[in-house]
């Protein structure tokens, strides 16, 4: 489905068990984003023997910072300076970070506004904790226009910035992602068709 894409595709994983994270691990797939906490912790441990790459994709509730960061990859979804500080006291080392900027300026969502990202970009440089490597972004539900202009935004964001990476792109709009460069794809029910 995505062989010929040539950056990280994560799994969405709430949409899935441990029997089927362990099928499409099997596929290949090995690449893992959780939403909550609790889920993650739960499908780690049941799935410890296998060697899979965890990410958190999902906001960050700051008193669960202390259960989780010390055992993902990295996060998607920094988004405030109350969470960087929470990071900052629980990591025991540097955590690969993508700030969520909330590019479409939807209230509903999650996300830096661009009117205060340098801001936001200047305070974070003071933890140490916090290793920032790009941008996540979310496009507008049934808004292919919205969506692609989020997507060229975050792009450029990133080359402004001298940032590697790019997380957006979901099972509705990943061409589009694909074709504004992202690097990390967040695939949740377009999987259902390796498991048939």
């Amino acid at each position: 489905m995505f062989e010929a894409y040539k950056g990280t595709v994560i799994c969405a994983s709430k949409y899935y068990d441990v029997t089927e994270i362990r099928k499409l691990y099997q596929k290949g797939v090995h690449d893992f984003g959780e939403n909550r906490v609790q889920d993650l912790l739960k499908k780690q441990e049941e799935l410890k023997d296998l060697d899979i790459t965890w990410h958190f994709i999902g906001h960050l509730q700051t008193n669960k910072v202390k259960d989780v960061i010390n055992r993902i990859d990295s996060l998607h979804t920094l988004d405030r300076l109350h969470l960087a500080e929470s990071i900052q006291k629980c990591a025991l080392k540097p955590v690969k970070c993508m700030i969520q900027v909330n590019l479409t300026e939807e209230t509903q969502k999650s996300g830096v506004l661009l009117s205060n990202l340098d801001q936001f970009l200047l305070e974070i440089k003071k933890y140490d904790k916090i290793k920032l490597i790009g941008f996540m972004t979310i496009g507008k539900d049934h808004d292919d226009k919205a969506t692609e202009l989020a997507f060229q935004a975050c792009d450029m964001l990133a080359n402004k910035y001298q940032l590697p990476y790019r997380s957006m792109g979901m099972s509705d709009d990943y061409e589009l992602a694909i074709k504004h460069h992202t690097t990390h794809l967040r695939i949740g029910r377009k999987f259902m068709e390796y498991l048939v």
